[in-house]
């Protein structure tokens, strides 16, 4: 199991959005995401969270909110199951730079459901702009086919 953190920063009508076009084998190659990564050993979700948008992006969060985790598991066994803790934040300090995964990009909040994303990112991203409750995700993957799901909200 490998743990990971999201986030989606979002300031004036739009979401700061990662394209994945930098490395190589990526398993979400040219894929749009928020910025984020795996778990150090002994952080929190929270620490994660500060320490990876800082790297993918130069900027520290200010406020933040947890929306959701997700667990994606992959049919075919080619990566172990991935629990995501999903944030959104709305302040931080400095400035967004350049990131070595990807490219960073500005997109209007009304058009991040156009991108090519995951059909699953597709699906929470529903859920953030609704401003659902809390939500804990299933999503089961056969390579980039999404097979089966299921959402509880608390």
């Amino acid at each position: 199991m490998t743990l990971c953190t999201e986030c989606y920063i979002q300031q004036d009508g739009k979401t700061l959005m990662l394209y994945r076009n930098k490395k190589e084998h990526d398993i979400n190659k040219n894929k749009w995401l928020g910025v984020g990564g795996k778990f150090e050993p002994g952080e929190t979700p929270e620490q994660c969270l500060l320490r990876e948008v800082q790297e993918e992006t130069g900027v520290a969060l200010t406020a933040f909110k947890l929306r959701g985790v997700m667990t994606f598991v992959a049919l075919d066994g080619s990566t172990e199951p991935l629990y995501i803790f999903i944030f959104t934040a709305n302040a931080y300090t400095g400035e967004v730079g350049e990131c070595n995964e990807g490219t960073l990009a500005w997109i209007d909040t009304d058009k991040v459901a156009d991108l090519e994303r995951w059909e699953g990112d597709r699906l929470f991203w529903e859920w953030i702009v609704a401003d659902a409750p809390f939500f804990s995700a299933y999503f089961e993957y056969d390579g980039d086919r999404l097979e089966r799901h299921s959402v509880t909200f608390y």
